[in-house]
């Protein structure tokens, strides 16, 4: 997907400041931060929304997931705690048509969100 911007950021043609990579997942910096720590994880293969993804993601999802929270612990925020979140469709805030999780910590967090 060349007009995808996180396409282009796990191929390494758009910049972006890396935390973590591997064959299935790309973890980086968030241009606009929401929270002390803001850290984007997303899945190497292009899937436009969490609507798209199939049992074969299951694995890849998962994975992702588990990153995330090695990543928690190495930017020190999984003691005090942190957020995991997935936006899907425009309501939801989603503006990149790629599945991503956003990872946010360094502060408290209210409830509800949104």
């Amino acid at each position: 997907m060349a007009e995808c911007i996180f396409c282009g950021v796990a191929a390494g043609e758009v910049s972006a400041e890396k935390v973590y990579e591997d064959d299935a997942v790309v973890a980086f910096r968030d241009i606009n931060p929401g929270a002390p720590t803001h850290v984007l994880l997303i899945p190497r293969k292009h899937v436009p929304s969490l609507n798209k993804l199939v049992a074969e993601d299951d694995e890849a999802v998962g994975h992702l997931v588990r990153v995330a929270t090695q990543i928690a612990e190495q930017e020190h925020i999984a003691e005090s705690g942190y957020r995991l979140v997935a936006n899907c469709g425009s309501h939801a805030g989603q503006s990149v048509d790629h599945v991503h999780f956003h990872l946010l910590g360094g502060r408290a967090m209210g409830w509800p969100p949104g």
